[in-house]
């Protein structure tokens, strides 16, 4: 499974690349502005810099909510850098702008997905991956795992190439389960990702073996 980080700290996520496991990055317009990040020239910038620091996927989302809007926006983005995917919402114009960027070979990621049919409508329109968010699901009291088990069946069922991108991860059980269910990729935030480092009886082991070192200098 491929580990994203979901978020646009610039220092979260050069941490993360410097774990060794990380894979990509997806962001949105509210991370942006969560790191005051504002204006379209300094988005811009701001998703340079973050493809200066990872090796794999970017994810860039589109905020037009017309066909022509969005493609347009693509283009632009696309210019950055050639690890950068368009991320895109899951309303119609978000399929129909999917299918045309997909026959110019961009690829996208698909997001806002609250149900299995969203995702079939847009893996059949060709998207690179499906957002599900899993988490905001959970706070409705709804099922975000089970949707994510529907949709591996469904692709599962007709060969679909499209990557199942488990997002609005809230913790370590979210990924541990995630993986168990056969999702491709988990955007998660960084502390939910080195959460999955920590266990007591790591911790517990790790000091005796420390303790028990000292002895070596007697």
């Amino acid at each position: 499974m491929k580990f994203f980080i979901d978020t646009a700290n610039l220092a979260q996520i050069k941490e993360a690349q410097d774990l060794g496991v990380l894979d990509g990055v997806t962001t949105n317009p509210s991370l942006m502005a969560k790191e005051g990040i504002v204006g379209k020239d300094n988005v811009l910038a701001h998703y340079k810099a973050i493809c200066d620091i990872v090796d794999g996927d970017v994810s860039a989302e589109v905020i037009s909510t017309d066909v022509d809007g969005m493609l347009k926006e693509a283009e632009e983005l696309c210019k950055i850098d050639p690890k950068i995917v368009i991320k895109v919402p899951i309303i119609a114009n978000g399929i129909k702008a999917i299918k045309k960027l997909t026959s110019k070979g961009i690829r996208t990621n698909c997001t806002l997905i609250f149900s299995s049919g969203q995702a079939l409508l847009a893996a059949k329109a060709g998207a690179t991956y499906v957002s599900p968010f899993l988490g905001r699901l959970d706070d409705v009291s709804t099922d975000g795992l089970n949707l994510i088990e529907e949709i591996r069946i469904i692709f599962d069922n007709y060969g679909y190439q499209t990557e199942i991108l488990a997002a609005s991860v809230r913790g370590p059980m979210h990924i541990i389960n995630c993986a168990k269910i056969g999702a491709d990729v988990v955007t998660a935030p960084l502390n939910a990702i080195t959460a999955l480092l920590n266990h007591p009886l790591t911790d517990k082991g790790l000091a005796q073996f420390l303790e028990d070192s000292k002895k070596f200098n007697v």
